[in-house]
């Protein structure tokens, strides 16, 4: 067991807090929904933009740039730094809001996750700063010119790097103890001149006390004061922490050139704010204004307040850094205590003695010894490096969200007044919801929200790394305080009501599947989900089967703009039954059906459960392959497609899309092992079968046979085996869904034939877009119609695998589909995850395809090795799209890369 190990169990038996201080800052607190006070709700950009963050405290939560907090977000910490040319100091990353992007939110920085461990014990992070003026006017500008068709307008576009004339800035963290976090800023000239950067590293606590509010759990104003050069802070829950500069000292034999050390208070300015509440003549941006304005008089004479940072000014030649140390302790940390015992108020001094970068060097190695045990050996250093940084971004996109719907609807006593509207208005119907916790996040600049569906796939790869945290996520969404009492899960904060695919049984079980072996599986976990997706599961059925048919309609679903009609508003006329949403169910069912028989094992009361899931799957696969004469199955285009039903008539929207490959994700295996040892389940199982003697006609239902005659498993699945090769032909077809870097989520097919649809007087298209939405509708910033998403690919690699797991090697299919290369299920698999993985490796000349040939990334050794992971991918050039730092749902690379290295092993896919 390595010493991260170590950590992480005594962490989760509460023995040590390793996880107090992390990544938990989130990137944009501005322009979220919780921080909009508007009448109308939906203004939420404007009402608190960019510009107001600097000088405007925050109600619900923090920012910063390259920063960590405690797991309450209490006290803070990030980086801030001016280039003499700026008319801001860069405190926090900046972007463009929905109406400003042409494809929605951008964020217009340049910064990459390099590593971090579970616990971080050690984490590192990189932020590229321009030491010209940053372009904030012209990247608005530029991005609201631009329509849907062009790129997005980005920073490297602006000629700010030009030269490299930009500063590297580094940020490293290390803990000495579970409250002794050791920061390291690096900063290097990448320039061919020498240039000056101004240094600020903040410390700030959140803003509690303003608002009168009761639901921080403390009622005290926190403090922070300087003795001795050492920052010493109160706060009620916190308790005190020490903060230390290495370049900060109040000693007259001190050289020149120190650093002093300047206080305010994060309190919002009421110059720039009035009417806005504020209890101090101290303000937020005091730093600011100290630094860019040389207004003095800002900063608190009397080095006390509730924000501090020590001031640096540095002149840094060309390829030289400047390294910054700083430190912060709890006073429960042993070198508090040894410093009591010197002679001296010598805390300063301990904390930069040699221990110090011993620490950081200790460490690292232990980081190191952590991912061999993760990592395979065998994958070269290049898809090595890849999975690393996967597993970093993934780490670092922990975040502290808190949102009290009930407060947040009905105002603070002394905060910003809600109007009357609000009440009816936006996620009025979720006063229960209380969130106060730290949740993985999507991207935490563009999502600094939670995303139910996303944090399912988040937590598959974070299973790999921290099985403990991955559970608490799991059944953090099911909770009373999260989960509605109708039996919803939260979607996200914009809409909370909104449906997103039924995707969390299926998390459960992978989660499940990572807890041990076979037989030492945490049972307990599986079985509070269990109890708690029975409600949610009911709620589906109840509210999104409006003709009791078995087939499903209604809501987002996730596939934003994947079909003819926008699914989150009322249908023109009729009403649709979706061949996604269908399956969404099945396959819901499915997961269910597995988890009843997993804890069937231990309790039988379990298989009556098992029977209802059983029977339940099998009347929805009826109901899409049967229902009205086939269902939503078409037999001339061997494809499933939704259909409109308008009076009395069933239309079918022939749109070649996710939407009719999404039966192939539903199979569910049997295994005799198991349903042998439940004999009441069996017996209900075969007299249900008996039945339906005709269920094979349509859907999947076969039992495989050992050499004996005996069987051993059973297969259940919406298509027949002659739909499923049908289907799987069309999907592995390099003229419809099959691209270079893996499935489509809407066939090439559509590029030259659109398909049209009139209905109410208006026209509807559907056509193949690869890369960004070329429609504000359905969804305006993200594109289903085209782009190549990692969710939908790993459901349909997985399940490729499942039937592989049936069938074995006798069954066999074209690949691509027309080559005459015949594969087995499990080698087809295996080259779509070769595909999707092949975005993020460099060619012979150096680029890789989420750069779209950048030269910067493909020559620049400071570029070259920096990985973004984006929310999708251009299907034809697999070029990085969307959201640049999802590496929630795009860190399944990571588990791509153990599947292929476990693959390679086997000698069924060759070594690259």
């Amino acid at each position: 067991m390595s010493i991260e190990d170590q950590r992480l169990d005594a962490s989760n038996n509460r023995e040590e807090n390793w996880l107090r201080w992390g990544p938990y800052l989130s990137e944009r607190q501005w322009g979220t929904v919780r921080e909009d006070y508007s009448g109308g709700g939906d203004a939420t950009w404007s009402y608190f933009p960019h510009d107001h963050a600097r000088s405007r405290a925050y109600r619900w939560g923090e920012d910063g740039l390259l920063g960590i907090s405690d797991r309450q977000c209490r006290l803070c910490f990030s980086v801030g730094l001016w280039n003499g040319r700026d008319s801001i100091l860069k405190e926090r990353l900046f972007g463009v809001t929905g109406p400003e992007g042409n494809h929605g939110e951008d964020v217009k920085e340049c910064y990459y996750y390099l590593d971090s461990t579970p616990t971080h014990s050690y984490m590192k992070a990189l932020y590229k700063y321009p030491q010209s003026k940053f372009p904030y006017e012209e990247l608005v500008s530029v991005s609201r010119q631009r329509g849907f068709g062009d790129d997005e307008y980005e920073l490297t576009d602006t000629g700010a790097f030009d030269e490299s004339r930009y500063f590297d800035v580094q940020a490293e963290y290390a803990k000495a103890g579970p409250n002794d976090v050791l920061i390291k800023l690096t900063i290097t000239n990448r320039g061919p001149r020498p240039a000056v950067m101004h240094a600020l590293p903040q410390f700030y606590f959140r803003n509690t006390w303003t608002w009168q509010c009761t639901d921080e759990g403390c009622t005290t104003r926190p403090s922070m004061r300087l003795e001795n050069d050492v920052v010493r802070t109160n706060h009620e829950t916190l308790g005190q922490v020490w903060l230390a500069c290495d370049r900060t000292s109040t000693k007259t034999d001190t050289p020149s050139g120190s650093w002093p050390w300047l206080f305010t208070d994060n309190e919002t300015n009421k110059d720039r704010h009035p009417g806005l509440p504020s209890e101090s003549e101290f303000y937020k941006d005091a730093l600011n204004n100290y630094v860019v304005l040389g207004e003095t008089g800002g900063v608190n004479p009397d080095q006390r307040g509730t924000k501090c940072a020590p001031y640096g000014l540095m002149m840094i030649a060309p390829g030289e850094s400047e390294v910054i140390r700083l430190r912060l302790t709890h006073v429960s940390e042993p070198i508090i205590a040894e410093r009591a015992k010197s002679k001296t108020d010598a805390f300063r001094e301990l904390a930069f003695d040699d221990s110090f970068e011993q620490v950081f060097a200790d460490r690292v190695t232990e980081a190191e010894s952590f991912y061999d045990k993760r990592i395979d050996p065998s994958l070269t250093e290049q898809r090595r490096a890849i999975m690393r940084q996967a597993y970093a971004g993934l780490m670092w996109t922990k975040q502290f969200y808190h949102y009290s719907v009930s407060t947040w609807l009905d105002g603070d006593p002394n905060g910003m007044p809600a109007p009357e509207s609000r009440k009816q208005g936006r996620n009025s119907n979720w006063r229960h919801l209380f969130n106060r916790d730290i949740i993985s996040m999507p991207d935490k600049w563009e999502y600094p929200w939670y995303a139910a569906w996303d944090l399912a796939f988040h937590m598959v790869p974070m299973a790999n790394l921290d099985v403990n945290f991955a559970k608490e996520q799991m059944i953090l969404f099911l909770r009373e305080w999260y989960m509605h009492p109708s039996g919803q899960i939260p979607a996200y904060e914009w809409n909370l009501g909104d449906v997103n695919p039924p995707v969390h049984a299926w998390g459960v079980w992978q989660v499940y599947k990572a807890t041990g072996p076979p037989q030492q599986r945490d049972r307990l976990f599986l079985a509070r989900a269990f109890q708690k997706l029975l409600i949610n599961f009911t709620w589906w059925v109840n509210r999104k089967d409006p003709g009791g048919r078995n087939i499903f309609s209604g809501g987002f679903l996730g596939l934003d703009n994947i079909g003819v009609f926008d699914r989150s508003k009322p249908m023109p006329e009729g009403h649709l039954e979706q061949a996604d949403g269908t399956s969404w169910m099945a396959f819901y069912c499915g997961s269910m059906l597995r988890i009843a028989l997993e804890l069937a094992e231990d309790n039988p009361a379990y298989g009556d459960m098992a029977s209802k899931f059983f029977e339940h799957y099998v009347a929805i696969a009826e109901a899409m392959n049967t229902i009205d004469g086939t269902g939503l199955w078409d037999e001339e285009d061997g494809f499933y497609y939704d259909h409109l039903m308008v009076d009395g008539q069933s239309i079918a929207m022939r749109v070649r899309s996710l939407v009719g490959l999404l039966p192939l994700t539903t199979g569910v295996i049997l295994e005799d092992a198991i349903i042998n040892k439940l004999p009441g389940f069996t017996k209900r199982m075969n007299w249900f079968l008996q039945q339906r003697g005709n269920l094979s006609e349509h859907m999947t239902y076969m039992e495989c046979q050992n050499d004996d005659g005996t069987s051993n498993r059973r297969l259940l699945a919406i298509p027949s085996e002659d739909r499923f090769r049908r289907l799987i032909a069309v999907m592995l077809d390099e003229n419809e869904f099959l691209s270079p870097y893996g499935i489509r989520s809407l066939s090439i097919a559509h590029r030259d034939k659109p398909f049209r649809f009139d209905i109410g007087g208006q026209r509807n298209e559907v056509s193949y877009v690869p890369g960004e939405s070329d429609s504000g509708m359905f969804g305006g910033n993200s594109n289903w119609r085209g782009p190549i998403w990692f969710p939908m690919n790993y459901l349909l690699v997985q399940s490729l695998k499942r039937y592989h797991h049936f069938y074995g090697d006798r069954f066999q299919v074209e690949c691509p589909t027309g080559s005459g290369n015949l594969m087995t299920l499990m080698e087809v698999a295996h080259e779509l995850e070769r595909r999707l993985i092949s975005m993020f490796e460099t060619d012979k000349d150096g680029n890789r395809p989420i750069n779209a040939e950048d030269e910067k990334y493909r020559d620049d050794p400071a570029w070259q090795d920096n990985i973004l992971f984006y929310e999708y991918f251009h299907a034809d050039s697999g070029k990085g799209l969307g959201a640049s730092h999802q590496t929630g749902w795009t860190a399944l690379v990571a588990s791509m890369l153990r599947s292929q290295a476990k693959a390679e092993k086997a000698g069924s896919v060759t070594a690259r």
